[in-house]
């Protein structure tokens, strides 16, 4: 494998985020991971391995639609005020730690892993963040009750977003 191929698969990782990369190509495997500050624990699952698909698009391209989709949101809605989501008095905000696609279930119409006003335990699986084609189980970091479920099933989902309230 080219070495500058292996230095822009850590540029890429290093910009978008995201915590993990595997690329094969024929008999050789490249594996990059990182640990970010303040993530919590991943498990991963197994997923069928596909071949790598770059997509190129301009950084601010989701940081603009981001943007969007927060000045679309209702007047009433969490972190609309002007600044940034703040938990309240004994709540946890649990961000997502990677670019991804979100996911409430672990299979199509299998059982939701967390509902609304749901007890949750330390290390229970909230939901499920497709990234890169590795799915990664998101879990719990304190003990409480699921107050609000921010994202809906299957929406893409940026680092740092705001994926649940525990209370």
């Amino acid at each position: 494998m080219d070495i500058r191929k292996i230095k822009k698969m850590i540029e890429l990782l290093e910009e978008s985020g995201i915590a993990e990369i595997e690329i094969k190509e024929g008999e050789e495997t490249l594996r990059i991971a990182r640990v970010l500050p303040g993530q919590p624990s991943t498990t991963y699952l197994a997923a069928p391995m596909h071949p790598p698909q770059m997509i190129a698009a301009p950084p601010l391209a989701a940081a603009d639609a981001a943007a969007a989709a927060v000045d679309a949101a209702p007047a009433d809605a969490p972190g609309k005020s002007g600044g940034p989501l703040r938990a309240g008095v004994g709540e946890h905000i649990v961000t997502a730690p990677m670019v991804g696609t979100y996911y409430s279930a672990p299979t199509p119409g299998a059982k939701l892993f967390v509902e609304l006003g749901d007890p949750v335990e330390v290390g229970q699986v909230l939901c499920i963040i497709e990234a890169m084609k590795m799915m990664n189980q998101i879990e719990s970091e304190k003990a409480g009750k699921v107050k609000a479920i921010m994202v809906k099933n299957g929406e893409p989902v940026e680092f740092g977003q705001p994926l649940f309230i525990i209370q």
